[in-house]
């Protein structure tokens, strides 16, 4: 998540290979050859690498939308898939949306690395990290489903206007994989404590059963042994 959120304001490897939308945008007046869209604005393309300009929509915006047309990015209808002019409210809400949700899910994300100490020591510290990394997961499938719909929805436009297109494959990798390890987390979180429980619990039943046993068998022979010598 950390590489996600760093792509676009960092220019350096490895994080200038993480993009969210990467499309033919040569068409259009202003705009570099290949431009990569990320959390933060729109660049360029060299080498396979991200590289951001002097240009304004190269410079760190926070929640950048993906809105070609604006003058936030591009300025112009030239060249732009005409879907992205007609439904602007739809993507501009959709990406910035999808920014603060990143955030939060980040930050109880973070939350539950430190509390998960806890789960070491006792059971309500892995409860209380099961519950934080269930809120990361909740906001971060938000997250990364608004990112799937309103990106490859962008993709395809694109593409429908013959301009090649692609996501990001590292960038909607690692949003799902985060989602799937906050959920897996959740889970082992919460299950851990209570196998601990029933383990205790059963050692404990058992040996009291042991004792009752072997008592059992001492009276027998006292009870034996007086008889026979009587």
């Amino acid at each position: 998540m950390f590489f996600i959120l760093l792509a676009g304001a960092i220019d350096n490897s490895p994080v200038n290979k993480f993009y969210l939308l990467q499309a033919d945008t040569s068409l259009i007046p202003g705009a570099p050859p290949v431009s990569r869209w990320s959390y933060w604005n729109v660049c360029g393309v060299e080498n396979g690498h991200t590289v951001c300009g002097d240009e304004d929509y190269s410079q760190v915006h926070p929640a950048y939308p993906l809105d070609p047309p604006s003058h936030r990015t591009f300025d112009t209808d030239t060249g732009v898939p005409k879907d992205f002019v007609d439904n602007h409210g739809f993507y501009f809400l959709m990406t910035r949306f999808m920014f603060a949700f990143m955030l939060i899910a980040l930050f109880f994300g973070v939350m539950s690395l430190f509390t998960g100490l806890l789960a070491l020591c006792t059971r309500i510290g892995s409860y209380l990290s099961g519950l934080l990394t269930l809120i990361a997961s909740f906001f971060q499938a938000i997250n990364a489903s608004l990112m799937t719909a309103a990106y490859v929805k962008g993709r395809d436009n694109f593409r429908d206007n013959n301009q090649d297109s692609d996501i990001g494959q590292y960038a909607f990798g690692f949003e799902w994989a985060a989602f799937a390890c906050f959920f897996i987390a959740t889970v082992l979180f919460c299950v851990g404590p209570s196998r601990k429980e029933k383990t205790t619990t059963s050692h404990r039943t058992g040996f009291f059963k042991g004792r009752r046993s072997r008592s059992t068998r001492s009276r027998g022979s006292f009870v034996h042994d007086k008889e026979y010598g009587s």
